[in-house]
């Protein structure tokens, strides 16, 4: 019978048929573990306590590689976050301008090198409530009217920023000759546009409009602008109150600033200087690396904007983007600030200077208007 003493899978006593599942060749006695080439290899084992072991409280080591992969991908999903936030604050911020039809009617003039665009300050108190409106002394008047007008040239050369008085003497169509805030009055941006058109032949690609809310909020939103008043200014009427020299003025101040006529025997020309000299203040203030690198100014800034802007409705975001960018170089080596040429303080145009200028402006030749022409009240003198 069957020695039943040993398991059913257990080899005969004395077998050598089974000697290579514990390192031998089989087949022989004398074949052992050293003969074979390729031995069944046992896999070490871990006492308990042991580092590492099973029963280990402590793991066993991590590389310094894995380590630094770690805190790349950390890296890489910080970096891919901020990329995220700062496209998508300028995409919700596009999603709540307001946009307004300002192509004017008929003839117009060609399609010129470069890119005009005409920035409109309205006196608009929309957002205001009675305690702001006296605050930042804007009056009770209602409806818009255009309380700045500037032309921004990009192209080839510097930057140009053009003041136009509010009190210019041109032909508004439809409406004879009378000052050129009129035609914003009279026919909202398309009159305005077409009348600027006509007056200097000059095609206006972009329209961009902010009211006095918008404008103190941007001041506010960069954190205040330096402003270098050269008197002392009061003027009740602006809630303006400030001392002579460089000094850091908030929103409801630079608003002030800008808007006070009533100090200078130049009236409505010393103030278009001041309102350059603001406007080119918030846009040194908005390219500084801190409006990116910090979230709450950037943020800030973009609702600031996106709240009380009306922008033409042919004026894309690359359009918008560029006059953001173009707006923080209209100073210095990077942009001329001027004063439409004129003769008088009626702010009648110079009929041969003014001309020269708008001439090499229709063809972007802005880098080779002369000091005679680029004058800061446009006054030849």
């Amino acid at each position: 019978m069957a020695d039943r003493s040993r398991g059913r899978g257990d080899p005969p006593q004395g077998s050598s048929d089974y000697q290579w599942l514990y390192g031998g060749r089989g087949g022989g006695e004398s074949a052992g573990p050293s003969s074979d080439p390729e031995p069944t290899r046992v896999l070490p084992t871990y006492q308990p306590g042991e580092r590492g072991g099973r029963g280990s409280r402590t793991p066993p080591p991590r590389s310094r590689s894995s380590g630094r992969r770690g805190r790349f991908g950390w890296v890489k999903l910080v970096l891919l976050l901020w990329l995220v936030f700062l496209v998508a604050v300028p995409v919700w911020a596009w999603s709540q301008i307001d946009k307004v039809n300002a192509e004017p009617n008929g003839s117009r003039p060609d399609s010129q090198p470069g890119h005009t665009y005409l920035l409109v300050g309205s006196d608009s108190r929309k957002g205001l409530s009675r305690a702001e409106r006296r605050r930042l002394g804007t009056g009770t008047a209602e409806g818009r009217r255009t309380d700045t007008i500037m032309l921004l040239h990009t192209g080839r050369g510097p930057n140009l920023l053009l003041s136009i008085p509010r009190d210019s003497i041109v032909e508004v169509p439809g409406h004879g000759t009378t000052k050129i805030n009129a035609a914003y009055a009279y026919g909202g941006p398309r009159l305005l546009v077409r009348t600027i058109e006509n007056a200097t032949d000059i095609r206006v690609d972009s329209y961009v409009e902010i009211g006095f809310a918008g404008f103190v909020n941007v001041v506010d939103a960069v954190g205040g602008v330096e402003i270098c008043p050269k008197v002392a200014m009061k003027d009740p009427l602006a809630n303006l109150d400030i001392e002579k020299g460089c000094q850091e003025a908030d929103g409801p101040e630079a608003l002030g600033y800008a808007r006070s006529r009533k100090l200078s025997n130049l009236g409505d020309i010393d103030r278009a200087q001041r309102q350059r000299e603001v406007v080119s203040a918030v846009g040194a203030k908005a390219a500084s690396p801190w409006s990116i690198l910090n979230p709450v100014r950037y943020t800030r800034l973009a609702a600031a904007g996106s709240e009380s802007l009306r922008l033409g409705k042919t004026t894309g975001p690359i359009d918008t983007a560029r006059f953001a960018w173009a707006m923080t170089r209209v100073s210095g080596d990077n942009g001329m600030t001027c004063g439409v040429p004129i003769v008088d303080l009626a702010v009648n145009w110079d009929s041969e200077r003014a001309p020269r200028m708008f001439e090499l402006i229709r063809e972007d030749r802005v880098d080779e208007i002369p000091k005679s022409l680029c004058r800061p009240s446009g006054l030849a003198r």
